[in-house]
């Protein structure tokens, strides 16, 4: 008795020992020691439990979702797939990485898919893993999302849609099949490349392109068969089953039967169910064709079999049934008949379901989207260059507005100056005209004689015809003074005959002089703003550029620039 205890306390302590030892060594090294027992033998777990006791009191989230993950792999039951699956999750959004997010998703989504066949709670997990690798990186990920999202499409009947993301995976997968890789990336991405390969011939086949299936068949097969280093069991049997279908198209019976038959052992030893019921389906209709209706019937029977264990069914596989009751009422077996055809009800269910909640889920959440993401990844691209094309449709806007302002003012110029030369040449000067003392106001005549009136007329036209306003610094004042009057006779008499103010007045004559001058002058042609402005009296060179444009039109430049030019334009008439 005493000795068993000690036996007890020994293993107990040489087992403590043992796990203690496990967890001192490396996550590498732990890992290497289940790497090569199969999927879903729990002889792992012995390791993996360790690992996910060490990664959780390192609080090493990275590697806790690794050994979640390989978990998933070893676990022999859906269930507890699921439930790792669950804690995979859970660890991979506290690492706040959208890459080991969308995998965790990812992951989940492939066991309701491969192991369960239930679209439905796989596609919401898709999507979800497709909305966080959006934000990630990971290009190898993104491409196995598109794969699922294809084999959606391909369950729900939309063929050229999935085919279309097959082959965006083909490209992808294929190039990474050789080259500098590490040894497992070339075969996971020859597995991803031979599964999508696989996929694309489905969509040929529903499409009615044999050819094109035959030669993706045969290209599938002779990639695997040049592979020296790696097996890919599961992929052989897939394309030996398009294969076979291929066979069966073609009326090759007997040969269709025999391919499929090396494809069924390896399709039910990896529980694929849904393609081991479409090969079981394909056998019947060949032994149809062959005429042995007995052996067709009972393949046929394996297929409602499948589908009862799972409630799952392809919806090629609904003739299955019809097939069945068919046989049946020929056999008037009304019982067998009315029992397929409640199953056959039940499977349309099942498939009506699955189609509406899928069709409309798929749509609104992948096809939709992805076109705003589309959209959004192009605008990003090109959002540069639709800056530059903005910045650039701007800068000629204000050229060409530019352009156009400058021949509109030249337009402008050039209709002024042309009204100016012709009152130049006809001496239509500018110049205020006198009002006779009849016509001025009442007002006016009670303060003014028509004396006074007289003599401010004479004196004014003798300022004028002497050029007396030529004077720098003339005023009202200084004027009154010359003419020996009062300022306010001057004012009233200026406003009165020539219906402006005296500086109105004043620089309308300096102003006429000027432009006169240049005219018929070319030397004046050549002076400054300055100068021209002192020659007539002007004290201020920006004074005088405002008045000469008010009072003509255009600046004094602008006059300059058109005389030099019809100037230049004589001399070379007159040369010519």
């Amino acid at each position: 008795m005493q000795l068993k205890k000690y036996i007890f306390y020994f293993l107990v302590l040489f087992f403590v020992f043992l796990h203690e030892n496990l967890k001192a060594q490396s996550y590498d090294e732990l890992k290497k020691k289940y790497e090569n027992i199969e999927e879903s033998d729990e002889r792992a777990f012995d390791v993996i439990n360790v690992l996910i006791a060490k990664a959780k009191k390192e609080k090493n989230n990275d590697e806790l979702m690794r050994a979640y993950e390989d978990a998933i792999y070893y676990s022999s039951t859906t269930d507890k797939k699921l439930m790792y699956s669950d804690s995979s999750i859970a660890v991979a959004t506290k690492t706040l990485n959208n890459d080991f997010i969308s995998r965790a998703y990812l992951v989940k989504g492939t066991i309701y898919y491969f192991n369960l066949k239930k679209y439905k709670s796989a596609l919401d997990e898709y999507l979800k893993a497709y909305e966080y690798s959006k934000k990630g990186s990971n290009d190898y990920q993104k491409s196995q999302l598109i794969y699922y999202l294809g084999v959606v499409k391909s369950y729900l009947g939309y063929y050229n849609d999935a085919l279309g993301l097959f082959n965006e995976c083909i490209a992808y997968f294929e190039p990474k099949t050789t080259g500098n890789l590490h040894p497992n990336e070339i075969y996971n991405n020859s597995r991803g490349y031979l599964n999508s390969l696989h996929l694309a011939i489905v969509c040929y086949i529903h499409l009615g392109n044999f050819e094109k299936a035959n030669f993706l068949t045969q290209k599938g097969l002779a990639f695997i068969k040049r592979d020296k280093v790696n097996e890919y069991p599961l992929e052989t049997s897939y394309l030996l089953k398009c294969k076979g279908i291929s066979e069966f198209h073609e009326n090759k019976f007997d040969k269709a039967i025999q391919t499929f038959g090396q494809a069924i052992p390896v399709l039910e030893g990896n529980k694929d169910f849904a393609w081991a019921s479409v090969v079981d389906f394909y056998i019947g209709k060949s032994y149809l064709g062959l005429h042995q209706e007995e052996e067709a019937v009972a393949q046929f029977k394996k297929v409602d079999s499948i589908f009862q264990k799972h409630n799952f069914i392809l919806p090629e596989l609904r003739e299955n049934y019809e097939l069945l009751i068919s046989y049946y009422r020929r056999h008037n077996d009304p019982k067998e008949e009315l029992y397929y055809t409640k199953v056959l009800l039940k499977a349309d269910g099942i498939l009506t379901r699955d189609f509406t909640y899928l069709s409309s889920k798929i749509h609104r959440e992948y096809d939709t989207q992805n076109l705003v993401d589309i959209q959004n990844k192009l605008e990003n691209q090109n959002k540069w260059g639709l800056g530059m094309i903005i910045l650039l449709c701007i800068i000629v806007s204000v050229l060409v507005y530019n352009v156009w302002k400058y021949y509109q003012n030249e337009k402008k110029i050039k209709t002024k100056y042309k009204k100016l030369e012709d009152n130049l040449q006809h001496h239509i000067e500018q110049e205020p005209s006198s009002v006779p003392y009849e016509n001025i106001s009442s007002q006016s005549k009670s303060t003014m004689s028509e004396e006074v009136y007289k003599d401010l007329q004479d004196k004014l036209e003798k300022f004028e015809k002497e050029k007396q306003f030529l004077e720098k610094g003339m005023t009202l004042n200084k004027l009154a003074n010359i003419f020996e009057t009062n300022s306010t006779y001057l004012s009233q008499f200026i406003n009165e005959t020539k219906s402006m103010n005296f500086s109105r007045y004043l620089g309308i004559l300096r102003i006429n002089y000027i432009t006169q001058l240049m005219y018929e002058n070319e030397k004046y042609l050549n002076y400054t703003i300055q100068s021209l402005s002192d020659e007539c009296g002007i004290a201020s060179r920006q004074n005088f550029s405002d008045l000469f444009q008010e009072i003509n039109g255009l600046r004094p430049t602008e006059f300059i620039k058109k005389r030099k030019k019809d100037i230049e334009d004589m001399k070379s008439s007159t040369n010519e």
